[in-house]
């Protein structure tokens, strides 16, 4: 099967620090080609994903979010994938402009990564009537109100995220800092616990930086370690040695791809039951589920209990890179064999503007 990618243009895939969607369609690019299927991946030029690449800017674009540049990238991406046989778009404007003109030459797919908000339920309402659309769990397609045309979990690297002994005598804490992941909280929960903790984090955004100051750096104390920005690398490497990753989400997280990488490490979950995590960790099993503070700080008493072989092998059956890539061929296979469903009307091309074209590892 030929199958085209369309990345966001703001991050390159992979990416090179923080960026969950990218750090999945890199896992799904590669996944795809380990079952032997032609990928193209329209990204950015920065990008390095192992897999036939083109794009219109050779950086990513910045800040995120502009609406000009977005269109510009989609237009060009579906001007160039002209010879697949699906296109799979992960950009919120892309679909749309597909299905209002005839953009597309082949069947479009396209993955909500974000919650389903009254904006985004209006906007991915109109693409439904000509794309597929998949949610990245059941919690989240539950809250879109609109057609789900499959729910596939995000699939884990499992040679990247390796088993560690989780022997650093530590809590982790993996994440963006805002109030909706719950940094405070972790260093509350640590605090009352009596463990250090060291904090993986991304801190770019005016609101990051307003959070912080506001409610993290008042909360501080001599047992936390703050690290920003951190490489892959250095990012595993954390987790594996990590008693246990805290992960007190106060919002109904679509999926949440550090829980799963945590698991791939052996490293246990403390989490909150919202949004995806009780479809990621096992309560008792490979985590706990806690409403609050003082319940988190009693599960970490627990924790040594906790196999971390289970928690490994729980997420090499549930979040291979291979089962995700699986589960998306087989959607493929079913859009192609039904009705038209994400296949406007033939339309002229396109001048999306010079394409460059990268390749590595192609199939």
């Amino acid at each position: 099967m030929r199958i085209g990618l369309i990345a966001p243009p703001w991050v390159p895939v992979p990416p090179p620090g923080y960026g969950g969607t990218e750090s999945v369609l890199d896992n799904l690019a590669r996944g795809l080609a380990e079952l032997g299927h032609r990928v193209d991946l329209f990204t950015v030029g920065e990008s390095t994903s192992p897999v036939r690449r083109r794009h219109l800017f050779e950086e990513a674009v910045a800040p995120m979010g502009l609406a000009v540049p977005e269109a510009a990238h989609v237009l060009a991406a579906y001007d160039a994938l002209t010879d697949v046989d699906v296109i799979h778009d992960h950009t919120l404007i892309g679909p749309l402009v597909a299905g209002r003109a005839g953009t597309a030459r082949a069947p479009v797919v396209t993955t909500s990564h974000g919650a389903f908000t009254p904006l985004t339920r209006r906007i991915y309402a109109e693409i439904a009537r000509t794309a597929s659309v998949v949610a990245i769990s059941h919690d989240q397609a539950s809250r879109a109100r609109l057609p789900i045309a499959a729910v596939i979990h995000h699939g884990i690297d499992l040679d990247a995220f390796r088993w560690g002994p989780g022997d650093g005598d530590y809590l982790a804490f993996v994440g963006r800092m805002s109030p909706e992941k719950g940094v405070h909280t972790a260093v509350a929960v640590a605090r009352a616990a009596g463990r250090r903790l060291r904090i993986a984090t991304k801190m770019r955004e005016p609101s990051e930086t307003e959070y912080f100051e506001a409610e993290v750096r008042p909360a501080l104390h001599p047992g936390v370690e703050l690290e920003f920005e951190v490489p892959l690398a250095e990012r595993v490497e954390l987790m594996r040695r990590a008693a246990a990753l805290l992960n007190p989400i106060a919002w109904d997280e679509p999926f949440g791809l550090v829980t799963a990488e945590s698991l791939a490490c052996g490293t246990p979950v403390v989490s909150a039951p919202r949004g995806a995590a009780p479809e990621i960790v096992r309560p008792g099993r490979t985590g706990f589920l806690c409403a609050t503070e003082a319940s988190a700080v009693a599960a970490l008493e627990r924790v040594p209990f906790l196999s971390r072989e289970e928690c490994r092998r729980d997420v090499e059956v549930r979040f291979s890179m291979r089962r995700m890539a699986e589960d998306h061929v087989a959607l493929y296979e079913r859009v192609l064999a039904g009705p038209s469903l994400g296949r406007p009307a033939a339309g002229g091309t396109l001048d999306g503007g010079p394409l460059r074209s990268g390749m590595a590892g192609a199939r």
